[in-house]
């Protein structure tokens, strides 16, 4: 193809990523919590995306900047190592461009979202695990013909953080429906885009908002936060879609503002209590949930008001056979135990839960 050919072709690519992109905004919704707290929680909805996760926005931009680097073209097969629903949105992107896509997921990955990819035209191929299925990404990005989108070490850096994001799009909407600038943001890391996203488009247009991140069992994120220790390693995480067993290169630490540890019997509880609440959504907004309920609670202790905003990163459907399902979480090791009715309680006004008030980790980083 010459080059012209190529330019036109890029410029047609990236009018129909812009296009299946959407230009409507995904909605806020208020989370009642107990009056007592006086603090309000209020969530953007990611999953009614398209492409029906928080993972829409990451996977336009890292085709969007494919297609202007001039690396995808239009015989590229694209290739990207994923729990489930980034590839979910990259292979609705590529059917868009008439791309080929392929997804490398681990083997325990929901047969919801394995579904999902394939009905968005994406193919699988199964890794053992994260690590590997990163790992064999590269290497199937190494063939001709074929790019390694790379999520995990291009999150941070192909999405333009100063606009046009997930962090201008939620602080335009706070301000046009009348809500006061949160106190603070509460998100999960994966790839770890979304929290450094939200950091800097805080730190450039000078709001005192924080960000906290809400870490599931066994992920490397909290200890490489509290020891600022980029090589320590945990365990795969339970939680699907965020917790990495290794520190991933978009996460960045002394962006994070606090780290509150959140166990995976409560992640479950919170996705569970949001649903009867009218959120349909997945078990890592479960965890952001119960992440921002403890920041709540401590902002309730010294005496503060105010604002809490988080995100839903998916919905529900997606996970109709695993964490619904009682017997699919006991053999996965997670028992919900007095997680689920301790956290219906509190949200209806009672004390909160007796594992809140016991000793917490550190909360300030060692090189604070």
């Amino acid at each position: 193809m010459s080059v012209t050919n190529e330019a036109a072709w890029a410029r047609w690519a990236a009018r129909r990523i812009h296009e299946a992109h959407g230009d409507k905004e995904t909605p806020l919704v208020e989370c009642p919590l107990p009056e007592r707290l006086g603090v309000r929680l209020v969530f953007k909805d990611e999953s009614t995306h398209s492409s029906g996760s928080l993972k829409h926005r990451l996977a336009a931009s890292l085709l969007m900047f494919g297609v202007c680097n001039g690396d995808i073209g239009p015989e590229t097969t694209l290739v990207d190592a994923s729990s489930g629903s980034t590839a979910v949105s990259e292979a609705f992107f590529a059917r868009a461009l008439g791309l080929r896509f392929v997804a490398v997921v681990p083997e325990q990955t929901s047969p919801s979202k394995l579904a999902l990819i394939e009905r968005m035209g994406g193919h699988i191929e199964f890794a053992a695990g994260p690590e590997a299925a990163t790992a064999l990404a590269a290497r199937m990005g190494d063939q001709a013909g074929h790019v390694f989108l790379d999520q995990f070490g291009n999150a941070s850096v192909r999405t333009n953080w100063r606009s046009g994001n997930l962090a201008s799009a939620l602080f335009g909407q706070l301000h046009s429906e009348g809500w006061p600038e949160p106190d603070w943001v509460v998100v999960g890391a994966g790839t770890g885009g979304t929290s450094s996203t939200l950091a800097r488009f805080i730190r450039y247009t000078g709001r005192r908002t924080k960000v906290a991140l809400g870490d599931p069992e066994g992920s490397a994120y909290y200890p490489c936060w509290a020891q600022d220790d980029r090589t320590v390693v945990g365990t795969a995480s339970r939680i699907e879609g965020i917790g990495r067993p290794r520190v991933e290169p978009s996460f960045v630490p002394q962006l994070i503002d606090d780290v509150v540890t959140v166990p995976d019997s409560w992640s479950v509880a919170g996705m569970r209590a949001l649903r009867r609440r009218g959120l349909s959504v997945g078990p890592s907004t479960g965890t952001n949930l119960v992440a921002a309920l403890r920041i709540a609670e401590r902002m309730q202790a010294r005496g503060r008001r105010g604002v809490i905003a988080s995100i839903v990163c998916d919905a529900a459907d997606r996970y109709a056979e695993t964490y619904d399902r009682d017997d699919w979480l006991a053999a996965q090791g997670i028992r919900l135990a007095d997680a689920e009715p301790s956290l219906e309680a509190y949200l209806d006004g009672g004390p909160a839960p007796q594992s809140w008030t016991r000793d917490s980790p550190p909360r300030v980083r060692v090189s604070a």
